[in-house]
């Protein structure tokens, strides 16, 4: 059986590299694939956490589809406003979308 401790090793590596992407990229579309990294790596954690602390207990496991639901509708609704920001300005750059800015 794999340790708790190398899950938890993979997951921090995972967010690691999400909080990396959402720091250094400037494209929109980038930087919600390094949030789905970002709650992918959660989704590793409650998962590993759910199966060490005993199977019978489900709460992890419920978590995780909570996690799974919120992820696809970040990812749903984040793409619907880049594809509109797109149509209006030709680009995804974040330094360029300044159309709140009044």
């Amino acid at each position: 059986m794999i340790p708790l401790s190398w899950y938890l090793i993979v997951a921090a590596a995972l967010f690691c590299i999400g909080l990396y992407g959402v720091l250094a990229r400037r494209n929109a579309v980038a930087m919600l694939m390094a949030v789905e990294l970002m709650l992918n790596a959660v989704n590793i954690n409650l998962v590993a956490f759910w199966r060490y602390s005993g199977p019978e207990n489900p709460a992890g496991m419920a978590w995780a589809v909570f996690v799974f639901t919120v992820a696809a509708a970040e990812a749903a609704v984040g793409l619907a406003l880049i594809i509109s920001i797109y149509r209006q300005r030709d680009s995804v750059i974040t330094e360029e979308l300044d159309i709140l800015k009044y």
